[in-house]
């Protein structure tokens, strides 16, 4: 048997990342032409839900699917919920992605409604775009003159581009700025007019022999052309939740970090909407919409189905990306069953992806990924029952073995999970068929749903509360 090996070495605690369910994954796999690679990305096998996912990633990047809805179902384990972060990898920071729970809605703070609002406008980016006046230049010359009292202080900043060069008086503010990002001559530095902010861009190119000794952060850049002042496009990117916090808040954006959100009046997001749209039509800001996705979607009611129909409808709504492993159940809040658990008038708007079971290889190249992930040296006889544990019972209780065998190896002095290892840790943790057997066999010692439970073995039946 072949064995897996990954990169070990002693490390702190404090250099410890964490790791997650899915830190592993990193995009959808897909090439240039959007067809799937068997194994890339971190993704494995789902071939035609991965391209199918390449395809809606696509349609959010050109900004034409906004206001639809995607149901991603399939039986526990087949990575739904890997999918979806892959399309969350994929799009980049600048696409807004929320991932909610279904149950997460259930809130005593808010209500069901102001709960799937906020998360819809959570997945709405603005593009603000602001023109503002900098000064760009290599740093020819600092004079700093304090007075003897220590007080008022004073100074000249000479400064050049390649084509002029100009000094400027400077205040107490610019000074104390200068002196917090230890600005020096030869430094190319940008300042914005309106803030005062100053900003190091690195080190000349032409004053590159007059440092001795320089650090690995060091970074040389050409001295800037044309005009000291000049104007510039920045671009602020927010969610619309962001800004209906800010402005329905006394303490304006300090309410972001405080989490104080609560119901935001319907007026407020009114007058927003109503400047958003005037701003995208001065060409003042852009309107990105992103994605929201719903993971155990069948956990919604009848109450919130209704209102994810109509605010798919709405001029700002992002992309729902919704999935669920249940079949033809009872949808909550009602007395009938529909497929997937989700109400006829909602499941005919979305467009359905289905997963399939993972395959024996497939399982087999996931649980590697994770023991790379976890930086967990497998034998290649444990990687074999592992797929084995995989395959009868389920992915996730394969993948969490893997941890708990590298705890039972590490007992023994041993830096490799061997076959004995998976053994000992497969008897100490039960899979959820062998638990089910554990309660058949002892269901007469377990308190049932009268309260009733047999003490000993004389079969006396006794009533708890």
């Amino acid at each position: 048997m072949s064995t897996i090996a990954t990169s070990s070495g002693e490390s702190s605690n404090s250099g410890l990342s964490l790791i997650a369910a899915h830190s592993h994954i990193t995009g959808l796999g897909l090439d240039d032409h959007l067809q799937p690679k068997e194994s890339a990305q971190g993704m494995v096998g789902q071939l035609k839900a991965r391209k199918a996912a390449g395809v809606i990633l696509k349609m959010v990047q050109q900004g034409k699917i906004a206001g639809r809805a995607v149901l991603m179902a399939g039986p526990p384990s087949t990575g739904k919920t890997a999918i979806a972060m892959g399309l969350s990898q994929s799009l980049g920071s600048d696409v807004p992605f929320t991932s909610i729970a279904g149950s997460e809605i259930y809130s005593n703070e808010l209500s069901k409604t102001e709960a799937l609002t906020q998360a819809f406008r959570k997945s709405i980016g603005i593009k603000i775009k602001e023109e503002t006046e900098l000064i760009e230049g290599e740093v020819v010359e600092i004079q700093i003159d304090r007075s003897l009292t220590g007080g008022h202080k004073q100074g000249k900043l000479t400064i050049k581009t390649t084509d002029m060069e100009t000094i400027y008086e400077l205040g107490n503010k610019m000074i104390e700025g200068l002196t917090k990002e230890k600005v020096l001559a030869g430094d190319v530095i940008s300042i914005n007019k309106s803030s005062g902010k100053i900003t190091k861009l690195g080190k000349s190119f032409a004053r590159a022999r007059d440092y001795d000794a320089m650090g690995p952060d060091t970074k040389f850049v050409q001295c800037p052309e044309g005009e000291l002042q000049k104007r510039k496009e920045v671009v602020h990117t927010v969610s619309l939740h962001e800004i209906d916090v800010i402005n329905s808040r006394q303490q304006g954006f300090l309410a972001l970090f405080s989490g104080d959100t609560g119901e935001i009046r319907s007026e407020v997001r009114d007058q927003i909407n109503t400047k958003v749209a005037e701003w995208k039509e001065e060409g003042k800001a852009e309107i990105v919409p992103g994605v929201l996705f719903i993971d155990e979607v069948h956990m919604l009611d009848i109450e919130c189905f209704s209102f994810i129909n109509r605010a798919l409808e709405d001029d700002f709504a992002p992309i729902v990306i919704m999935a669920t492993n249940r079949g033809v159940s009872q949808t909550r809040g009602t007395n009938y069953k529909s497929p997937h658990g989700l109400p006829m008038d909602l499941l005919d708007r979305v467009i359905i992806i289905h997963t399939q079971p993972y395959s024996g290889d497939e399982i087999r190249t996931i649980l590697s990924i994770r023991a790379s992930e976890e930086e967990v040296e497998l034998s290649g006889d444990a990687l074999a029952l592992l797929t084995k544990i995989g395959q009868e019972t389920s992915l996730r209780y394969a993948a969490n073995l893997i941890s708990v065998s590298q705890q039972i190896a590490l007992k023994r002095r041993s830096n490799e999970v061997d076959l004995a290892d998976v053994k000992r840790a497969y008897s100490l943790f039960y899979d959820a068929d062998r638990s089910c057997k554990y309660l058949e066999e002892y269901s007469a010692q377990m308190i049932n749903d009268q309260g009733q439970v047999t003490f000993g073995t004389d079969g006396d039946k006794m009533e708890t509360d």
